[in-house]
């Protein structure tokens, strides 16, 4: 593979280049900053490994070969794509950015976390861009490692074993709640356990973290409704018996939009836990370390809120 490109120094490329746009070598060696007869040198290396006179001198001039003319304009557009691709890369400024970002999300991390999110950067950031997608939490990984995506934000799983090259940032914590309509005003183990729920998964999961959590203490509960969204369980609540489960800070945003009520667990279930998946190794690293900050500065949920 890249036999010809083996025996072939590429910075005599920059040579040949040069001399074919100014049709002289004096003028080619002072834009190379190297004498003409360094540059004479490397002509001859050139012409001895390609096999070919590549110019000819006609008065003060050198005129291409008919290989030369072929090779020229390949030659150019390597070169300029090498040296595109090989600069150094500027240091990231969110004032004059307009990166864009490819995020994987649930509706969670979008309905509470992108609002804020948006507000903030429209101050620190206006030509930052998003594109947010929606993606179980393993598709998502392997987007990561592919390149793909930027982030994936998305609730934690027990035992979940990540690739060595994904970083899993600890970032939002918060804690269950139930939601009802207004009529009811408790919410008692036993209660809880004779309605019928609205449970949303997101990634089609045949049971929640809640049902898990119940079956460790030996309970059931009675799911009537699954839904992939969790923007629209609220509003089927609200208009019938249905109870609904789900982290405290999008009840409470909830509890303003519809004429719904939380109410504590009445058994312990682990908080809800979200973390920031990354690639490691990424090729936007200080873009990516610059919003991982920022989300990380959020004024979100935490712990007890």
């Amino acid at each position: 593979m890249h036999s010809a490109l083996r025996r072939l120094d590429l910075n005599l490329l920059l040579a040949f280049d040069a001399v074919y746009r100014h049709q002289s070598v004096t003028l080619a060696a002072d834009e190379l900053a190297m004498s003409t007869s360094a540059l004479s040198h490397a002509l001859t290396r050139l012409r001895s490994t390609l096999n070919d006179p590549l110019f000819f001198r006609e008065g003060n001039q050198m005129r291409a070969s008919l290989y030369a003319n072929q090779l020229a304009e390949p030659v150019a557009e390597s070169l300029r794509l090498l040296n595109f691709h090989l600069m150094p890369k500027p240091d990231f400024n969110p004032l004059t950015s307009d990166v864009c970002f490819k995020v994987a999300i649930t509706d969670y991390t979008a309905f509470c976390v992108f609002p804020e999110l948006m507000a903030e950067l429209q101050k620190r950031a206006p030509g930052v861009k998003f594109e947010l997608l929606y993606s179980p939490q393993m598709l998502a990984i392997n987007e990561l490692l592919a390149g793909h995506l930027d982030f994936a934000l998305g609730f934690s799983e027990p035992d979940e074993n990540i690739h060595d090259e994904i970083q899993a940032i600890d970032w939002l914590e918060d804690q269950y709640v139930a939601i009802r309509r207004k009529e009811f005003a408790t919410l008692t183990t036993e209660e809880y356990l004779k309605a019928h729920h609205v449970v949303v998964t997101p990634w089609n999961e045949a049971r929640g973290v809640i049902d898990f959590q119940l079956e460790k203490m030996g309970l059931h509960r009675h799911v009537t409704l699954k839904t992939p969204s969790m923007l629209s369980a609220p509003f089927i609540v609200a208009q019938s018996d249905l109870l609904m489960t789900l982290p405290r800070f999008a009840a409470e945003k909830f509890c303003r939009l519809v004429d719904v009520n939380a109410f504590p667990l009445p058994f312990y279930v682990p908080n809800y836990q979200v973390k920031i998946y990354s690639h490691r190794f990424s090729g936007k690293s200080a873009a990516n370390q610059w919003l991982q900050t920022i989300l990380r500065g959020l004024s979100l949920p935490s712990p007890g809120h």
